[in-house]
């Protein structure tokens, strides 16, 4: 009983171990520092974009797709980057964000589905922001930690991929596409 006992122990080890040590949230901002092109909230997030991604559920099974528009705004160093996202099963979700540039390569950003304020970082190609989130009660309306990732690639494309958690445990995973809506396909 002993040894079943050690060797379950040591298998929770090595699951914590690879999910703090070897997983998407092991990245940190500064592990991209050097990457280029350098990434500019008031650049790639200005004027009219499209995104089109995928949700996965907890099993790793594909739950939806989405397409969404997006209209950039800035003023100084404060902006909006207004959502509207077309849903596979139909729903259809708006959400503005209100984003602030902070000291160095931070920013904030609300939103009403944001609890709090969101935390930004900007290093190299990439932005990090950790925030929490109330899905609308159609969707459960679970309150849910979130980690995006955005990487722009060397043609202007932003590559998105996010993990939405519960009490630590990923329940949900965004992949998505945005680039301008001048370089959408028809």
């Amino acid at each position: 009983m002993k040894l079943v006992s050690l060797l379950l122990a040591l298998g929770l080890l090595a699951v914590l171990a690879k999910t703090l040590f070897f997983s998407f949230r092991a990245q940190d901002p500064a592990d991209y520092a050097e990457t280029g092109p350098a990434f500019s909230l008031k650049q790639h997030l200005s004027g009219e974009l499209i995104s089109e991604g995928l949700i996965f559920g907890p099993t790793g099974k594909m739950s939806t797709s989405f397409v969404a528009r997006m209209v950039g705004e800035w003023d100084g160093d404060t902006g909006t980057l207004s959502e509207s996202f077309t849903y596979s099963n139909g729903r259809e979700q708006e959400r503005k964000w209100f984003l602030t540039l902070g000291e160095g390569n931070s920013f904030t950003a609300t939103a009403d589905d944001i609890v709090g304020e969101a935390h930004g970082t900007l290093s190299g190609a990439t932005v990090r922001l950790h925030y929490t989130i109330v899905l609308p009660e159609d969707a459960g309306g679970h309150t849910l930690n979130a980690t995006d990732w955005l990487y722009l690639t060397a043609d202007g494309v932003i590559m998105n991929k996010s993990e939405m958690r519960k009490y630590g445990i990923k329940v949900a995973e965004l992949v998505a596409t945005m680039r301008p809506a001048s370089e959408a396909p028809e």
